[in-house]
């Protein structure tokens, strides 16, 4: 059975993201799902000082041994000011000083929703842009604009972002074979 770790790009502990990348992830059949949350990997701001000093933190290690070790990813990216959250930029910068290849090469299915019409496009986009230069093999992306209108009730409510959304899980869960 392929594994695949499933998270949000937020540290809120009500985190829209991590709702809408649970609830995709309930959509793909016959994979194992491990929930990783950001409050688990609090480290400190990266820093080539402190990485000098002290060395790489234990759970920046841990949190790229779950990434190594899945067989897809599906990360749902908050966007703050147009670019990605400090606590997911911050686990990002750790690891890839562990390893350049942060994402493995798994196929990774990225999304982003917010609360606005443009449902995270400007992280989104950043994230295709830069992820391939670290490992990152993305085989599918959606974006949810207005998360409160279009996802109720745990899942996604408007059919034709439904639909959307099914295409890019197919696409996700067809690279995984």
């Amino acid at each position: 059975m392929k594994k695949i770790v499933v998270f949000a790009g937020s540290n809120s502990k009500k985190s829209i993201n991590k709702e809408l990348a649970v609830f995709t992830a309930s959509l793909i059949e016959n994979v194992e799902v491990q929930v990783l949350d950001l409050n688990d990997y609090e480290i400190p701001v990266y820093g080539i000082d402190d990485e000098n000093e002290f060395g790489i933190p234990e759970k920046a290690e841990e949190f790229l041994k779950n990434i190594h070790s899945s067989d897809g990813i599906i990360l749902s990216l908050a966007e703050h000011n147009g670019n990605f959250s400090a606590a997911f930029k911050n686990i990002y910068d750790w690891s890839s000083r562990i390893n350049k290849e942060v994402w493995n090469n798994a196929p990774m299915l990225i999304m982003a929703t917010s609360p606005g019409g443009r449902g995270g496009a400007t992280v989104l986009s950043i994230a295709k842009n830069g992820f391939p230069h670290l490992g990152g093999n993305i085989v599918s992306d959606f974006s949810l604009p207005s998360f409160y209108d279009n996802f109720k009730d745990g899942k996604v409510v408007n059919e034709d972002l439904l639909d959307t959304l099914k295409v890019a899980v197919n696409t996700f869960s067809d690279s995984l074979k």
